[in-house]
């Protein structure tokens, strides 16, 4: 267990540091400049993503990019964090943002050491924000047992939206080979997961108008 947690690498969301400056009152800023140049320094981050993306650059070159261009940048505003944190009203929102972004800044830049990883966490934020709007619903499945199944479905179906598979068309081929892989042990489960079965079968792009 030690040896698993000396080899974890801990990240966190650039987006909430963003939205604190946006969220926080007028009153938290001595000046409006200051905090437009923290919001610009923040969307060059995000500039420097874009660039990847237009290009389809590979993880590899992603990387490259991030350590050429934004590390600088993230150099330099946490120089600004250190230097503008005194002149922050003592107590205030930014005072307390400044504060907390400073204390995870390790945390925060580190995903430019690998281009798989990603600057923020909101692909999963919208991704679970359906369940979250039934998640007083989702306490009442009768049994545990029965929350652990309902967890499960929603995975599945969730790795099909991010696949851009047809749930529909998905479990009907599933349910119809199920049994056959259940039998033969030969056969890998693993081959019905969604990201598998979309490279062996054709399927329709996920219902545009589905949640």
């Amino acid at each position: 267990m030690l040896h698993l947690r000396a080899k974890e690498r801990v990240f966190c969301c650039l987006g909430a540091g963003h939205t604190h400056a946006v969220n926080s009152p007028k009153a938290s800023w001595k000046t409006k400049t200051e905090q437009s140049m923290l919001l610009a320094q923040i969307a060059k981050l995000y500039q420097v993503e874009q660039m990847a993306n237009d290009e389809s650059m590979t993880y590899e070159q992603r990387s490259e990019l991030r350590k050429r261009l934004a590390y600088p940048i993230m150099r330099g505003f946490e120089k600004w964090i250190v230097a503008y944190h005194p002149k922050a009203i003592p107590g205030g929102r930014m005072s307390k943002a400044l504060s907390y972004t400073y204390n995870l800044f390790e945390r925060l830049s580190r995903y430019h050491l690998d281009g798989r990883y990603l600057p923020d966490n909101n692909l999963a934020e919208n991704a679970i924000r359906p369940l979250a709007v039934g998640r007083k619903g989702f306490l009442f499945c009768g049994n545990h047992e029965s929350a652990e199944n309902a967890a499960i479905m929603y995975s599945l179906l969730g790795c099909c939206k991010a696949c851009d598979v047809n749930p529909r068309e998905w479990l009907t081929d599933v349910f119809s080979k199920i049994a056959l892989y259940n039998n033969n042990y030969e056969l890998d489960l693993a081959d019905l997961l969604p990201h598998n079965w979309k490279l062996s079968n054709k399927c329709q792009n996920f219902p545009k108008d589905s949640n």
